[in-house]
């Protein structure tokens, strides 16, 4: 790595601990229902899940380029500053880490791109410094995605239900099956958070390397890649155990059956996005395909309530991590920090 200066590692080094709040934050989506249905112990389903993060993020962007990094980083319209990014940054891990507190599943992709829109409004000095229309793109694919979850996981359910009644299978053996199925599922799912999730961190400390002038052009080093997707790996491990109570509990207590059917149909939403360059709410997917399995079975099974509450902090994540990292910015600015 060419010589750097203080500003430019003290912002990695931020995009490293956003990338960490966003692993241990997003942990419940890949593990909630395997540990909920006893498919796996907790710290199997942890390991599990950071070494597919691992693994996802490593070899998506090796095989298929860094998309999901790309979207990303067209939100701003301005030439980003080191001082625009660790603002941005700064709003994204304040609000996931608000979020964790509360147990609230909300959206660590959500809250990045609110942070730099906020970030690129400061700096800009109005609505000039975000791109509208590629802001746009990514908001259609955040609101369409958890109910391609929700519709996906209750019509895979409904058949899967449907054929076990239909060959009369005993609910012990099939449920036994189920829970090793799920192992898969969690791999899966794991595999796909970390491909796309961790792109995001990819493109933040790829636009800061644009801005101090150590790259010329928008292309993730390698080992940028590794170390985001270590990072996650590591914040994964961690756990964040809040999360996990409200996805795999609270929302709908699910089964062997209903549990592998919301692990595979949200890794396959997720998936597709990452292979057209979309960035998605893991955690928004996840929660979708829980509610389209609880729904699939008897619309009372679903906790409704605290659905409506998680869909309110959705809402509110953009604008909330927007004005939260125009403030940093604002801190910053004031301060003389300049980059």
């Amino acid at each position: 790595m060419p010589e750097t200066a203080p500003l430019l590692w003290a912002t990695i080094a931020v995009a490293v601990l956003f990338d960490f709040t966003n692993g241990f934050h997003d942990t419940a989506n890949a593990i909630a229902t395997s540990i909920s249905t006893r498919a796996l112990s907790p710290h199997a389903a942890v390991g599990l899940s950071a070494v597919f993060n691992l693994i996802g993020a490593v070899v998506t962007v090796a095989f298929f380029q860094a998309k999901v990094s790309n979207t990303i980083a067209s939100t701003l319209a301005i030439k980003p500053g080191l001082v625009v990014v660790m603002a941005a940054l700064i709003g994204a891990i304040a609000w996931n880490l608000i979020t964790w507190y509360s147990g609230l599943p909300s959206s660590s992709t959500h809250a990045l791109i609110g942070g730099l829109c906020g970030a690129g409004i400061a700096a800009a000095g109005g609505l000039g410094g975000v791109k509208w229309a590629a802001l746009g793109k990514q908001i259609a694919s955040l609101v369409i995605s958890p109910p391609l979850g929700f519709l996906a996981s209750a019509i895979f359910a409904i058949l899967l239900i449907l054929v076990v009644h239909r060959l009369q299978l005993r609910p012990a053996p099939v449920n036994r099956t189920f829970r090793r199925l799920q192992i898969l599922t969690s791999a899966f799912l794991s595999y796909s958070h970390g491909a796309n999730d961790a792109q995001k961190t990819m493109a933040a400390i790829t636009l800061a390397l644009i801005a101090s002038g150590n790259l010329t052009k928008f292309q993730v080093p390698l080992w940028v890649v590794f170390l985001s997707a270590a990072t996650i790996a590591f914040g994964t491990y961690a756990g964040g155990w809040r999360i996990i109570r409200t996805l795999g509990w609270s929302i709908i207590k699910l089964e062997p059956a209903t549990g592998l059917a919301v692990q595979l149909m949200g890794a396959t939403v997720i998936q597709g996005a990452t292979l057209i360059g979309l960035p998605v709410s893991t955690t928004h997917v996840i929660t979708g395909s829980v509610m389209g399995v609880g729904a699939s079975r008897k619309l009372s099974a679903v906790r409704w309530g605290l659905g409506a509450n998680i869909a309110a902090a959705w809402l509110v994540t953009i604008p909330a991590a927007a004005v939260i990292s125009w403030v940093a910015f604002a801190i910053l600015h004031t301060a003389g920090v300049r980059g």
